[in-house]
Parts: structure tokens; C-alpha cells; sequence
């Protein structure tokens, strides 16, 4: 039975993406046909088929290896933090980003990385026949983080109509940065890591598609070189400011993370104590909080992932605080616990995690945007705000969706 439930939610989600689209007559079925063709071959793949289930197994044990050598790195500075069993969240997921950007960066400087995104990009547009960036940008975001991805590609995106930088806009609110993958796979599990983001990027050119059809013509069908003029600064240069963005990088996460669940603390106790009061003059029994007022809305979304009554409310209130705040701040609440799930709430809420999709993410993306396109365009994408945020929810249910139905 939870089975059905689960297809079924995969066909309401569309529906949804549908009945919000701008322009339902010029959506190509053909191509999402294709595209959730792949995302069911993915899921299958890396969830439920053997070779597959070991590759990514493999692949998040890869990244915990390149994690433990950031630890030599922060037990030199810190010993005393890292001979604790308990660490801290801050030193357990953050502080490996110090190595992981300029990893990263370093990759890119040699032009490895731009090579490889193309490469993948080209064949995704081959096979989902969706336009040439589009089908790149996914990929490069995969790799590169929405807001990286949108700076590296200003110049495609200032020679481009407003409609496909809206499209852009979407597709970035599903997204997350290869530099911090280190850090989900020391709190949840890392297969279920490796399984989300490529699922991510296809379901956002699912919903992307659905909600903004936009036809590209075979002259505009083109993708312009990443920085390719512009002079590059010695190595260790290069390399210095790298490390002081990742330093910058895990500063802003740890500001959000505090100041956000701080916020939701402080929300939670003022709704207990109006809650609290409402109950004592009515001679009421209980009260409620931040989790059950957000956890009302996400309800209905939790239930058609094909979860269990018991789990269903659970997972409602993690969706609805992921959106409000971060996905650290839930990340954080069940790290602990997330083993002890079943197969099929471990997955799904593991999946729905991972993404950027929130109300912060909106001020990113909008905030990055208008240092790129003109003002008409801006303000264009800026209009379609609550879309931008819908496509980011709707793709993470696709994708904790799709997951779902081979993992029980």
C-alpha cells in the first residue's frame, strides 16, 4: 500500500508543477518523459541495484577518507577539539570545507573540472534533449554550488532571454555545492548523499521545464567558455584566496546556522506560550510549537512519500523546519538517531535534505542575479519568487520520491 502511495505522490507533484506552470500548452512531454525515465533508472541504480548501491558506498566512503585528512589539518591546530568523541557540529562538517573549496578550486584552475562538466553536460543534453546550458548548468551547479554557478557562467547568462535565466533561477534553488558534501556525509548517510544530487539535478530540469516551458531556438542553442578571458593569478596566489573563501564560507554557515535555530527557538517558545495561554482559558489540555504549526503544512506532502502513519508527522515537521531554515539546523537534530529509522524514512528525509531549497537561498540567487543581468531582467525573475521556491520544494520531494520507491 505504501508503495502506491509513493507512485502516486510522484504523479501529484508533477500535477502540482503543472497546474502553476506559466505556459502549460508549450510544455514538451517528450523530454520530461525522458528525464523521468532517467531519474527511475538512477534511483533504481543506486538504491536497489547491487553494483550500484556498492559505487556509491564506495564513493561516500572516498569522501570520508578526504575528510580524515582535514582532521590532521584541524588537529594540528586543535587538538584538544578533535580527541573528544562528541565533536562539535562546527568542527565535525564545517571545518572540513577548509579543505574541500580549494580542492575544488584547485581542480578548476587547472581547467580538470570545467572539462568534465562539459562532457557531462553535453551528454545529459544528448539524452534528455534539453537545451545545451540548461543541461550544463545542472551539471555545473552539481559540482560548483547556485550562486559559484552563477558567476562563472555571467556571461552566458547577460546574453540570454529573461524567460531562461528565470529557468536558471530555478533549476539553482535545487542545487548544493560539491565543497560541502563532506560535510552532510558526517551527519547523514553518505550514499543517500551521492544519491540526491544527481536526482536533484535532473528533477530540476523536470520541474524547471513543467513550471517555465521555454522554447530555444537552434541559434541561442549555444554555450560560451567559462572565464576563459579573463588573466589567471599565480598558483599559490590563486590558492590563498581559495582558502580564505572556505574560511569565509564556514563562518556565514555557522552565523546562519546559529542565528537561525536561535530564531526558531526563540519562535517556538512564544508560540508555546500563546498556545499555553489559549489552552488555560479555554481549560485546554497541552500545547503546541514551532514543529506542529510548521509540520501542518508539510503533512500532506509526507504522507504521499508513502511513510507510515507514526512517521509521517515526524517527517512533515524535519521538511517544513528544513524549509523555514537550513538543512544543517535539521541535519543537526537527527544525526543521532537517523540510523535507528527504517530504510524508507531514512531515505526519504535524507533525500529531501539535500538542496539548498529555502527561504535564505531566494536572497542568494536574487541577490547574485542582479550583479549579473540588466534591471528588466532582474526584476522579471523577481516577480516569480514564490515559483523559484516552489520548483526548489517540488524537487526535493521528486527526488525523496523517486528514492522512496526502492528503498523499503
Amino acid at each position: 500500500m505504501y508503495l502506491i502511495i509513493n507512485i502516486i505522490g510522484l504523479f501529484v507533484f508533477l500535477g502540482v508543477a503543472y497546474l502553476c506552470s506559466r505556459d502549460r500548452k508549450n510544455i514538451q512531454w517528450g523530454s520530461i518523459a525522458v528525464l523521468v525515465v532517467l531519474n527511475l533508472i538512477l534511483a533504481w541504480f543506486f538504491v536497489y541495484f547491487p553494483a550500484g548501491t556498492l559505487a556509491v558506498k564506495k564513493a561516500a566512503e572516498g569522501i570520508s577518507w578526504v575528510i580524515d585528512a582535514a582532521f590532521a589539518g584541524i588537529g594540528f591546530a586543535f587538538k584538544s577539539w578533535i580527541e573528544v568523541k562528541q565533536l562539535d557540529m562546527a568542527v565535525a562538517a564545517l571545518f572540513p570545507i577548509l579543505l574541500v573549496v580549494p580542492l575544488f578550486d584547485i581542480l578548476m584552475y587547472f581547467r580538470i573540472l570545467p572539462w568534465i562538466m562539459r562532457a557531462i553536460g553535453w551528454v545529459l543534453a544528448k539524452i534528455t534533449r534539453q537545451p545545451k546550458f540548461e543541461a550544463f548548468f545542472g551539471i555545473e551547479m552539481m559540482f560548483l554550488g547556485n550562486t559559484e554557478a552563477l558567476a562563472v557562467s555571467s556571461e552566458q547568462l547577460k546574453r540570454m532571454k529573461e524567460t531562461r535565466v528565470l529557468t536558471i533561477a530555478m533549476m539553482s534553488m535545487s542545487s548544493v555545492s560539491g565543497a560541502i558534501v563532506g560535510a552532510y556525509v558526517t551527519m547523514i548517510p553518505g550514499e543517500l548523499v551521492l544519491t540526491a544530487i544527481p536526482l536533484n539535478i535532473v528533477n530540476a530540469m523536470i520541474v524547471a521545464s513543467i513550471l517555465n516551458p521555454v522554447k530555444v531556438e537552434v541559434d541561442d542553442d549555444v554555450i560560451y567558455d567559462l572565464r576563459e578571458n579573463e588573466a589567471r593569478q599565480p598558483f599559490f596566489s590563486f590558492l590563498g584566496d581559495s582558502v580564505l573563501n572556505a574560511g569565509k564560507l564556514v563562518l556565514i554557515i555557522i552565523a546562519f546556522v546559529i542565528s537561525f535555530v536561535a530564531l526558531a527557538e526563540l519562535a517556538d517558545r512564544l508560540i508555546h506560550l500563546i498556545s499555553s495561554g489559549i489552552a488555560h482559558l479555554f481549560h485546554l489540555k497541552g500545547s503546541i510549537g514551532l514543529d506542529q504549526v510548521l509540520g501542518v503544512f508539510m503533512w500532506p506532502f509526507a504522507f504521499l512519500l508513502g511513510l507510515p502513519s507514526d512517521e509521517v508527522w515526524k517527517v512533515a515537521q524535519n521538511m517544513a523546519k528544513k524549509i523555514v531554515t537550513n538543512e544543517f539546523v535539521v541535519m543537526g537534530e537527527i544525526t543521532g538517531e537517523i540510523n535507528s529509522y527504517t530504510p524508507h524514512h531514512r531515505a526519504v528525509i535524507s533525500t529531501f535534505l539535500i538542496s539548498f531549497a529555502n527561504f535564505s537561498t531566494i536572497g542568494m540567487i536574487i541577490g547574485t542575479l542582479k550583479g549579473i543581468v540588466n534591471e528588466k531582467t532582474s526584476d522579471f525573475v523577481s516577480k516569480y519568487v514564490p515559483m523559484m521556491l516552489l520548483a526548489g520544494i517540488l524537487v526535493s520531494l521528486l527526488t525523496a520520491g523517486f528514492v522512496g520507491l526502492f528503498a523499503w
